[in-house]
């Protein structure tokens, strides 16, 4: 088991940009305010968006696009580093007009209206190597 011991620093109360992409919005915000590890949450909708589906077998991620307007039902992400920088990973679920939902991995969100509450968290150094067992990067928390 990986694990650390954080403390809540800074709490962010934020409106994105509209017509801005929610993902690089929050690296920017991030990369502005000097954040290194957070957790956040997001409301609000997309004009559209790009979810993303591990392929465990084929170590990839498989896209879903979604070219019409969709609520976001659901939306909370980390920020840690990797290579240095922030990294913004975040996981949705947009509902569209009808209800049915999709969900996974945000790649891309295209802002309709959006509001972000981020916690800053001090204390354990998050940064992101690559696991070889999943070729995804994970946490190494030091």
């Amino acid at each position: 088991m990986v694990s650390a011991e954080s403390n809540l620093e800074r709490n962010l109360l934020i409106r994105a940009e509209h017509n801005s992409d929610l993902v690089q919005f929050i690296t920017r915000i991030a990369e502005k305010r000097g954040i290194t590890a957070a957790s956040f949450t997001a409301i609000g909708a997309v004009k559209h968006a790009k979810l993303g589906f591990y392929d465990q077998e084929n170590r990839k991620y498989r896209e879903i696009t979604i070219d019409t307007p969709h609520e976001i039902a659901s939306c909370i992400g980390n920020i840690s580093l990797k290579d240095g920088k922030p990294f913004v990973h975040v996981h949705a679920v947009l509902a569209g007009e009808d209800g049915n939902t999709k969900a996974g991995h945000l790649i891309e969100a295209i802002v309709f209206a959006a509001e972000v509450h981020l916690r800053e968290l001090v204390g354990a150094k998050l940064e992101r190597k690559r696991d070889e067992v999943t070729g995804l990067s994970l946490w190494n928390i030091e």
